[in-house]
């Protein structure tokens, strides 16, 4: 079942929550709505839902404008955030309450209740548990019994709010493996809210990137994180290091610091955004950079080392982060205090008034696209 979102608005007194939304949901694709505190993501799945009106627009399941259908009409499956568990009902009532409270025509016989109850507790994996209370189950129990529960009227749609942010990191990465092995064998029609970056470009089909009510990109999350097409996006999906400076005589300079820009560049302000993997230290500058910066933190905890860096006679508002292998930094040894230089081998640049960044390939520079800006 597909979703089309068409112009939505929705004020809250003099607060704008969104503002001319419209948004395509495909048909059998796992959906995350990103973006921070505030950028209007919850009231959008909660208007989908028919938990809340909209001042304009409409919304349309599979081409049929259901705006103004109750959201008992709906056929929705929602799941929250902390969890909205019946304390009083065991795991199996709580999964079948659903089932239970449809109208007399719609509802199944009790034989058929249990039996899809049964099914429910064994596609969750707690089947010993269907006895048990909500009070006696760990987080992540919880939330698989929660998304049971949505799926025991076998909804066209699922809608998951900030399903895994009450839970401690481990179970949430195992949670995100489990959601995703489940959609790719029933193909449900699904969005999930979420603030975290790595949750929904590592369980996604497609991510929409969400800030002040608008919708800022959407794509894939390989495309998303690839091509990201504003410096909100830049900045939300990850950490990046910037130098902002002038270009001048084909240098981007800021203090001490400047990189030289291939191609014909006007004066003007800019910004070069750098990736952590995207630029790696050296003991001394580069033909083509000197970006000076002090070593003030050294991480070795997962996959990669990372480097924290304060910038040597010029200015950063973020503090910089460099990552390097474990065989890297064996070899090179950097320690805290240490003067370092930064040396690019991708940017993206901001400048003047353009929008959208232009890639900087000091490595393949005939890959990029170094026009003239």
């Amino acid at each position: 079942m597909s979703i089309t979102i068409d112009q939505i608005s929705k004020t809250f007194g003099r607060f704008h929550a969104l503002r001319n939304v419209g948004l395509d949901i495909p048909e059998g694709k796992l959906t995350a709505l990103l973006g921070p505190s505030g950028s209007g993501k919850t009231t959008l799945l909660r208007i989908i839902a028919g938990l809340e009106s909209s001042d304009t627009g409409r919304i349309l399941f599979g081409g049929e404008d259901v705006s103004n259908l109750h959201v008992r009409d709906r056929n929705i499956g929602f799941v929250f955030q902390h969890y909205a568990l019946f304390r009083h009902l065991t795991v199996a009532e709580n999964i079948a309450f659903g089932l239970e409270s449809l109208p007399r025509k719609q509802r199944p016989s009790k034989a058929e209740i249990r039996q899809r109850v049964e099914k429910l507790l064994e596609m969750i994996q707690l089947p010993q548990l269907a006895d048990r209370y909500p009070a006696q189950l760990s987080g992540g129990q919880k939330q698989r019994v929660a998304l049971a529960r949505a799926l025991a009227t076998q909804p066209r749609i699922l809608l998951l709010d900030e399903p895994f942010g009450a839970l401690d990191a481990k179970v949430r990465k195992d949670l995100r493996r489990w959601l995703r092995a489940l959609h790719d064998e029933f193909h449900f029609t699904s969005i999930f809210v979420t603030h975290d970056q790595e949750e929904a470009l590592e369980l996604s089909d497609q991510v929409v990137v969400m800030s002040q009510g608008q919708v800022e990109q959407v794509n894939t999350p390989t495309e998303l994180y690839a091509k990201p097409e504003s410096r909100f996006v830049f900045d939300f999906l990850g950490h990046v290091n910037v130098l902002s400076g002038v270009i001048k005589n084909q240098k981007l300079v800021q203090g001490d610091a400047w990189i030289s820009l291939p191609g014909n560049r006007s004066e003007q302000k800019a910004q070069l955004y750098l990736r952590p993997h995207e630029v790696h230290l050296a003991r001394a500058p580069s033909a083509f950079a000197r970006l000076p910066l002090r070593i003030d933190a050294v991480s070795l905890i997962g996959s990669e080392v990372r480097i924290e860096l304060t910038p040597e006679g010029w200015q950063s508002e973020e503090i910089w982060e460099i990552g390097m292998s474990h065989n890297e930094f064996a070899q090179q040894n950097p320690s805290r205090g240490e003067l370092w230089f930064a040396v690019p081998d991708v940017g993206h640049l901001f400048s003047g008034e353009n929008s959208q960044p232009k890639t900087v390939d000091w490595l393949y520079p005939e890959t990029a696209n170094a026009c003239n800006v």
